[in-house]
């Protein structure tokens, strides 16, 4: 059975495997695998072999499969799925109601033929970049079950990287879908700021988060993001759109683009193995120009207090009703956010337009330009300090130290998995323009194709 969606989705399609064997393949494979690696915490079995029943018969009909007929997908829990209550990794949420009908994009996906299979471990509230929860426990790297898959979509990654389903879905507010695809060796897409709706979701800081799918191939990422594009009347930020570019395929390679690679503060405070493989990106692509992008520490440090600032406002009232209930860290910092002064997130506003428009420039003379997703390779699980550039800093926010720059002011990402030195996997971050996600798509491809990106599955026990 074809291990990608494309593949899996055509052969669903032509019917040389049904959908229902293609699910219950899914649903064994996570049934061995999970008790190790704790991706999902919820697995909808009776529906998804119901949906896939259902499709079996629409296809013995003639009727037409979709893109993504059979294939199996999970997403972040902070996804709405209807009779689940959507808890966005805390315990509080999970007293909620139940769903009462699926989020946007999930409604998309299986509109294309996907078929849901479960909902999916995360950091609390998406504050978080190791995947560690306290309530429902990590989700491991299925790479070294001892390490860190990332976060907060850390059971997006980890589901991929252990081969239970084709397809995830994640958010990144500051890194979310980066970082777990650097940590857990898969591609990732984080979408233009407002490109895909986020209706049916829970939020984390409103002017930052984007959705965007998780897969092993740059083609399955293709057609995920393809099925789940277009206006939303209930989306919390619809955006206006310009107009698609008229785009060559995926087909069509990088010869004709200028890529950069990104020095300056994207060059220094990482382990020398996160700068070698943007190195091997590079030469790949025949990168030859170095670009700075202007004043990235300040706009880390902006989105910083943006973040905390907005995550603190969201959830003050839980704080003072249910403080105990929360995982502490993650109150800690929330407490903190919610003393910032207006005027310092009034400051980090106006320079954050301020940054836009001086990156905006830089892509008058570049198309893509390729960065490091985390300083370091997975930690180990528990690991509270991170050493950069000989200093000891606190793990947990500081592994978005290049990620947040970048998702600060909406730019479009493709997170691409690279092995530099058959040790565990790094990240390559290909940023674009604003609503120039065919770059990051095609640049993305290149490096697969040419063995630089990969994502294989991982050998478990």
């Amino acid at each position: 059975m074809p291990g990608d969606a494309a593949g899996l989705a055509a052969a669903v399609a032509a019917r040389a495997v049904s959908a229902r064997d293609a699910v219950a393949a899914a649903l064994a494979r996570i049934a061995a695998a999970d008790p190790a690696v704790n991706a999902f915490t919820d697995v909808t079995g009776d529906r998804a072999l119901a949906a896939a029943e259902a499709l079996d018969a629409r296809l013995a009909r003639g009727e037409p499969a979709g893109p993504l007929a059979g294939v199996p997908f999970a997403v972040k829990n902070l996804f709405d799925v209807a009779g689940l209550p959507t808890r966005a990794g805390s315990r509080i949420n999970r007293e909620h109601p139940a769903a009462g009908r699926d989020a946007c994009l999930v409604r998309r996906l299986e509109a294309a033929g996907a078929i849901l299979v479960g909902a999916l471990n995360m950091g609390e509230y998406a504050y978080d970049f190791t995947g560690e929860n306290v309530h429902d426990g990590p989700s491991r790297n299925p790479h070294d079950l001892a390490r860190m898959s990332g976060g907060s979509s850390g059971g997006s990654g980890a589901a991929l990287a252990a081969g239970m389903v084709p397809l995830t879905l994640g958010s990144d507010t500051n890194g979310s879908i980066r970082v777990p695809g650097a940590f857990c060796g898969v591609f990732g897409l984080k979408p233009t700021y407002g490109r895909l709706s986020r209706a049916g979701s829970f939020p984390f800081v409103g002017s930052l988060d984007h959705l965007g799918p998780m897969a092993r191939t740059v083609g399955d990422l293709a057609l995920a993001y393809d099925a789940m594009q277009g206006p939303d009347p209930e989306d919390p930020v619809a955006r206006a759109r310009p107009p698609e570019p008229a785009t060559p395929t995926l087909e069509d390679g990088t010869g004709s683009l200028r890529i950069a690679v990104a020095g300056g503060y994207f060059a220094t405070g990482g382990d020398p193995a996160a700068f070698a493989a943007v190195g091997l990106a590079a030469a790949a692509l025949g990168a030859r120009s170095v670009v700075e992008i202007p004043e990235a520490a300040r706009a880390r440090a902006a989105a910083y207090v943006i973040t905390a600032a907005e995550g603190a406002a969201l959830h003050l009232d839980r704080l003072r009703a249910r403080p105990g209930d929360f995982d502490p860290a993650v109150r800690d910092r929330l407490l903190a956010g919610a003393m910032i002064p207006a005027p310092l997130v009034e400051r980090a506003q106006r320079f954050r337009r301020w940054y836009a428009a001086r990156v905006a420039a830089l892509f008058e003379g570049v198309d893509v330009i390729l960065a490091p997703a985390t300083p370091c390779r997975a930690p180990r699980g528990g690991e509270t300090t991170l050493v950069l550039d000989g200093v000891p800093m606190p793990l947990r926010p500081n592994i978005g130290v290049f990620t947040q720059p970048v998702s600060f002011i909406g730019l479009p990402v493709a997170a691409v998995p690279v092995w530099p030195d058959g040790g565990l996997p790094l990240g390559v971050q290909v940023i674009a323009a604003p609503w120039r996600e065919d770059l990051c798509l095609r640049v993305a491809r290149a490096l697969e194709r040419a063995g630089i990106g990969r994502a294989p599955v991982a050998a478990l026990p």
